[in-house]
């Protein structure tokens, strides 16, 4: 004689199928993703270098995922605006930040910020990267880094270098170079690379550290010379420029990255699914050269491969924050 299953109570049942559906819609929603538009927030103006990078790749990402992507530019507050609004954007696969490595500085420099870098991201993949380059007017009596050290020796603080501004990617190589050679040089920060540039040009400062796009064509028609690269590698747009290391300074890198990051918590199919197309983006001849005309390099690679350099300069920069005594605010 076969037994009868006894049945469960209804109450079980329907608490067994709450625990059981988000977790399949989630399974699906990641299945099916992306069934819309896409934000990607630029947490900086347009026309800005991370705005053009972000701008280089749009029409590929759209095209690859199927979904248009949309730019939204946040500026404001060296960053900090848009990134919070990221940050507090459901965690779908839909609103995703596209940001620089001042992601990795701001909390160094700023007593307070509205989100934690650390933990309300998840790494997606890095998009590019591209060195900061010192550069000198003309008639600076330094031809090289190695002079430019023997100078600032001979008499402290008698040099100056310029910025796009506190806490900035070059700031921090400014700072660097201070400590790796135990030299004195005074800080001078501006409001974006044009009037830097134009002042180190006129004289007013002999030198500066900015991206590269920033000064490419002043150094190619020789209205700045250009002593280092900051990067491990020398740059693919200058060759010729030796990279800090090779000037004889030791463990010394800034590396200015682009890279998209989600919301604390997005799926990660999702995350993967974004990070093949970031991978065959970045490597295509085309985006390439475009990214090379930046001066800049694809780069690509894995989300824990940008999740290292996120948690590795953080401690590094806050460090370095800590020993220059650098603050924003």
């Amino acid at each position: 004689m076969s037994k009868s299953i006894p049945l469960l109570p209804a109450a079980l049942i329907a608490a067994a199928l709450t625990t059981i559906a988000p977790a399949q819609a989630q399974s699906g929603d990641a299945a099916t993703y992306p069934n819309k538009p896409i934000r990607m927030i630029v947490p900086y103006p347009p026309g800005g270098g991370t705005d053009v990078i972000a701008r280089i790749v749009q029409e590929r990402f759209s095209s690859l995922l199927g979904q248009q992507v949309l730019i939204d530019n946040r500026g404001g507050a060296a960053g900090s605006i848009g990134t919070d609004v990221a940050a507090k954007a459901q965690p779908d696969g839909y609103t995703l930040l596209f940001t620089l490595s001042s992601h990795t500085i701001n909390p160094s420099i700023y007593s307070k910020l509205p989100f934690d870098t650390a933990k309300d991201f998840v790494p997606v993949g890095m998009v590019a990267s591209l060195p900061q380059i010192l550069v000198a007017n003309p008639q600076f009596t330094a031809n090289s880094v190695s002079e430019l050290v023997a100078q600032a020796k001979a008499k402290p603080g008698s040099i100056s270098f310029a910025s796009v501004g506190n806490g900035s990617p070059g700031h921090l190589a400014g700072e660097l170079l201070k400590l790796r050679t135990g030299t004195e040089m005074t800080h001078v920060p501006y409001r974006g690379g044009g009037p830097a540039v134009t002042d180190v040009m006129g004289g007013q400062v002999p030198l500066l550290w900015v991206s590269i796009p920033a000064a490419a064509q002043f150094v190619k028609s020789g209205k700045l010379k250009a002593l280092a690269v900051s990067t491990q590698k020398r740059s693919a747009s200058f060759p010729n420029v030796p990279t800090m290391q090779e000037a004889g300074i030791a463990d010394f890198e800034v590396d200015s990255w682009y890279a998209i990051f989600a919301p604390a918590k997005t799926p990660k199919p999702i995350i993967e699914k974004i990070n093949k197309v970031i991978n065959t983006v970045v490597h295509e001849p085309e985006i390439r050269d475009k990214l090379l005309a930046q001066g800049s390099e694809g780069v690509g690679g894995t989300p824990a491969a940008l999740g290292q350099v996120v948690d590795g300069e953080l401690v590094r920069w806050a460090k370095l924050a800590k020993e220059a005594h650098i603050r924003a605010d």
